[in-house]
């Protein structure tokens, strides 16, 4: 009959509610996990369903002819689907492990509450995967504006301080190289941030789409078993109805023998026998009563009728109902209990994989900072460290250099007390008149007097606070013979000398020499005791010289040049600027600073032992070549202070390229 057909509409049901049972809960034995077959007795046609040791996936071919599951079959590959959406669109493609354990599926298989353990399951790791995605955004936030506030420190500290009348010399060297180091901290920082903000959104996105998969394959779920609850309710009715007709046609029968059944139950109870025969008539229903014995028969055929096709009815529900049951567990409940298992490893490791992916950068970060602040001693690696940048400031050097341009600069205008004047008015006569007064005879000796006791007349070719064209000129040379005497006495007697020419000699010492070269060059035997003994006198008197020179030996007209040519960053065009700017020195100035570089080149080459770097060479000679700005200058070129960094940086750039720029071109 129609009505008793099993209902399609219960293939298309979309209740998303957890399902907490199995079809079990009707009554019917959930079939164990082995081979298994069923049989239709209507039809004549088997059914095998057979399973291995792991649930494998079949055609539907092996259903036997059952229309009624086809729709079973139709729907399972939204599982596979909608998993592998989730795992395209995750990225990690790497996560689930190739190699899936079948033992834990087959433990699942056999428990009652698989499905709904692994869409809780799910949603706990979907819980985690949520708190690392929401923890990893904020650690990013912080190291984002960390990183960016630590750049924006150091950027405006490092531009305040070049505006600001501070410290020059080697403390400006380190405070800028302290200031570049925070601003590399600082980008470290943005780009672990950067990386955070991926994988956060990596993880969140993982936790969506593994959350879409849960819901399509729990819907899924929750249909099977609805279909298969709705056909086994179906088998019950069936079984009620075939029930209640067998009950009609037993007492049907039983009426029609009614009288037989009389006479027996007399004779063997007499006492109360009619009574008990009516109790059992109009407990039957007795219908017939009155009735001739055709409509009897007719009823009998009718009842007949019925029960054989509630008879057919229940069978084929049955048959539907075990068909239906070892399709679920046997294909269909194995395939979601895969895919769900299957996105709880996806998610799990997804989250472990980003969690040790941020430790290794976290790990990798706090390295970069390390190896920032403390620089590995390789010979090809210039980065210095920060306790590096701050152990490289020399206060005694950059006091002297600042008293010496300050002294230079201001000495004419900001005069203290007078040191010579009349001798009436209670001055005393200058040291230098001493050598001229009969009356001091043994003053007259010690100071007159060369290392070898003779007296040194003034030839009247003075040589220090002379123009160096001038000098030249006079005395028909290419070098100022002063420098090649000092020079050539360093190089024999003071390239192994521990800090030469940053180390000050003594000043009635270096003044005693320059009175003497002043008077008569030629005379004086640097070759003694008492200027060999002590180098840094002669060191000090060539210094002296070259600070003592009207215009230092870079010029004032090309001084600004130097200075903005050394302010380029790109060593290789700095040294082709600052290369031209040397040559655009006037003939006495080049050739001065050719052979007085070439001998800085030559005390640079020992300095493992004179520790004598070129740059700080360059630090104790970049003001002295430069000399202190143009008298009433205006503008850059008044910025003295501010500009030795780049005195110093052209100076040591010229010395490290001096083959470069003097050697090569006269050869």
């Amino acid at each position: 009959m129609p009505e008793d057909a099993y209902p399609q509409g219960a293939w298309d049901s979309t209740d998303l509610s957890d399902s907490q049972g199995t079809g079990a809960s009707s009554g019917h034995g959930r079939p164990p996990i082995h081979p298994q077959q069923s049989s239709s007795e209507s039809s004549g046609t088997a059914s095998h369903y057979q399973r291995s040791g792991s649930p494998q996936p079949r055609l539907s071919s092996d259903s036997g002819g059952v229309s009624s599951t086809s729709k079973w079959r139709d729907t399972t590959t939204l599982i596979s689907e909608s998993h592998e959406s989730a795992s395209g669109n995750a990225e990690p493609s790497n996560l689930v492990e190739t190699t899936f354990d079948e033992n834990v599926l087959r433990a699942l298989c056999d428990m009652d509450c698989g499905v709904p353990l692994l869409l809780d399951r799910i949603k706990q790791s979907m819980v985690s995967c949520r708190e690392a995605s929401v923890f990893l955004k904020k650690r990013a936030v912080i190291e984002e504006e960390y990183g960016k506030s630590l750049q924006k420190l150091a950027r405006t500290t490092s531009e305040v301080y070049s505006m600001n009348d501070g410290k020059a010399g080697t403390f400006v060297n380190a405070w800028q190289s302290t200031m570049r180091i925070h601003e590399i901290m600082g980008e470290n920082r943005a780009r672990f941030a950067q990386r955070l903000n991926e994988m956060s959104e990596e993880l969140a996105t993982i936790a969506k789409e593994v959350d879409k998969t849960r819901k399509s394959t729990k819907e899924l779920a929750t249909r099977y078993e609805r279909a298969l609850q709705e056909a086994e309710g179906l088998t019950e009715k069936s079984k009620n109805r075939l029930d209640i007709s067998s009950e009609e046609l037993e007492r049907l029968l039983l009426q029609k023998e009614g009288e037989a059944s009389k006479d027996n139950y007399v004779q063997a109870k007499p006492v109360g026998g009619k009574r008990a025969i009516g109790k059992a008539v109009a407990k039957g229903g007795l219908l017939l009563k009155g009735k001739n014995p055709g409509n009897i028969q007719r009823q009998e055929d009718e009842i007949r009728a019925r029960v054989s096709a509630a008879s057919d009815t229940f069978r084929k529900a049955v048959i539907d109902a075990q068909t239906m049951r070892q399709e679920y567990f046997n294909f269909q409940l194995p395939r979601i209990l895969r895919a769900l298992k299957e996105c709880s490893d996806e998610i799990d490791l997804g989250t472990q994989y980003h969690l040790t992916r941020y430790a290794f950068l976290f790990e990798s970060i706090v390295l970069s900072d390390g190896s920032t602040l403390v620089p590995s001693k390789d010979e090809s690696s210039t980065a210095i460290g920060l306790k590096t940048a701050i152990e490289m400031i020399d206060n005694r050097g950059d006091f002297k250099t600042y008293m010496q341009n300050y002294a230079f600069a201001h000495g004419s205008s900001s005069r203290g007390p007078r040191r010579e004047g009349p001798s009436d008015e209670g001055f005393l006569p200058p040291l230098v008149n001493h050598q001229n007064n009969p009356s001091l005879p043994s003053n007259n000796s010690n100071n007159s007097n060369n290392s070898n006791g003779i007296h040194v007349p003034d030839k009247g070719r003075p040589t220090f606070g002379v123009d160096l064209g001038e000098q030249m000129i006079r005395d028909d040379v290419d070098v100022p013979p002063i420098m090649r005497k000092c020079c050539e006495a360093i190089e024999k007697y003071g390239l192994d000398v521990q800090g030469i020419y940053r180390l000050s000699g003594t000043t009635s010492k270096v003044q005693k020499l320059k009175q003497l070269l002043d008077k008569d060059l030629d005379s004086v035997d640097l070759d003694s005791p008492e200027w060999s003994s002590d180098i840094n006198n002669v060191t000090g008197v060539l210094k002296m010289w070259l600070r003592e020179l009207p215009e230092p030996l870079m010029t004032f007209s090309l001084q600004q040049s130097f200075i903005e040519a050394a302010k380029i960053e790109n060593d290789r065009l700095r040294h082709i600027r600052l290369h031209e700017r040397v040559n655009d020195l006037p003939d006495p100035n080049y050739a001065t600073l050719k052979y007085l570089l070439g001998h800085l080149h030559e005390v640079y080459q020992h300095s493992s032992v004179n520790s004598m770097t070129v740059q700080n060479l360059a630090i104790v000679f970049g003001p002295t070549l430069f000399g202190s700005p143009v008298p009433n200058a205006q503008g850059p070129a008044a910025n003295g202070v501010a500009d030795a960094p780049y005195q110093n940086m052209g100076i040591e750039t010229i010395l490290k390229h001096y083959n470069d720029i003097f050697v090569e071109e006269t050869a």
